[in-house]
């Protein structure tokens, strides 16, 4: 295993109401000394969570919200921030009530992605939710999303559509159709 750079300083250049940028004075193990700058969360950093809500055994739930980044509404998977002292799985339920207006009986922890670890320090967490039923809780969006929906065998063409730019994900999709498929409970 290779042997992690040196933090020689660490400094926070530059602040908002939700990120901070630090700047990591570094000295990697061949002496090479270099200047990073990273996005780290603003706050206690609880993480986040995303949800792969499974309407059947081929559908999953989508929804349609207004994305600052791309400046753009974009198709993605239900997430937001977990609360301080929430489990995972109850802020995948929650988040997935607020956002598409679903419960569900069956929570699954799948996985941790890393957004882009290049320069961002945020993580989130995938879980797998099942057996929905219809319950909305109130969130914290500015106007309700609306929900849609994707199909399992369609994921080669959701990376086509104009609307869904997510890398994360569509990964998270694939994940969940790979689970499912070995599993013996989805069949491509």
């Amino acid at each position: 295993m290779r042997q992690k750079p040196t933090v020689l300083a660490r400094e926070i250049v530059a602040s908002s109401r939700l990120f901070r940028v630090e700047e990591l004075q570094l000295r990697f193990s061949n002496g090479v000394e270099r200047t990073y700058e990273r996005l780290v969360g603003k706050g206690a950093g609880y993480g986040a969570v995303m949800v792969v809500a499974m309407l059947d055994a081929e559908h999953a739930v989508l929804v349609e919200e207004y994305c600052g980044g791309t400046d753009d509404y974009q198709l993605s998977l239900p997430k937001g921030l977990i609360e301080p002292g929430e489990d995972v799985l109850v802020a995948a339920n929650r988040e997935l009530k607020e956002e598409a207006g679903f419960g569900a009986h069956e929570l699954e922890y799948i996985t941790e992605l890393s957004l882009s670890p290049g320069y961002m320090s945020q993580k989130i967490q995938v879980v797998l939710a099942r057996n929905l039923y219809e319950e909305r809780l109130p969130g914290d969006e500015p106007e309700p999303m609306r929900v849609d929906r994707i199909n399992l065998r369609e994921l080669s063409s959701l990376a086509q559509h104009a609307q869904f730019s997510e890398g994360r994900a569509l990964a998270a999709l694939y994940l969940v159709r790979d689970l499912l498929s070995q599993r013996g409970e989805f069949v491509q």
